[in-house]
């Protein structure tokens, strides 16, 4: 998957970097449901998964009516 596939295949913004979308994706997520069954935590710990990403994906995730899995 390149680059520029990994942008196109998710739902996510390009917000929240290249990197993070392309570390999602790697763990198979690549929508904002599939992020509910995670906790924010769980996330973090993913290799290039910063705070910034997750606060923008918990920013997009509430305009949804949906969050995190609890930590």
């Amino acid at each position: 998957m390149t680059e520029q596939n990994t942008a196109s295949e998710t739902e996510f913004s390009r917000s929240i970097g290249q990197t993070a979308m392309r570390a999602l994706a790697n763990h198979g997520i690549t929508t904002f449901v599939q992020l509910t069954t995670r906790s924010s935590k769980s996330l973090l710990a993913l290799h290039g998964v910063g705070p910034k990403s997750i606060r923008i994906l918990g920013e997009e995730l509430a305009t949804r009516g949906l969050t995190f899995a609890s930590d």
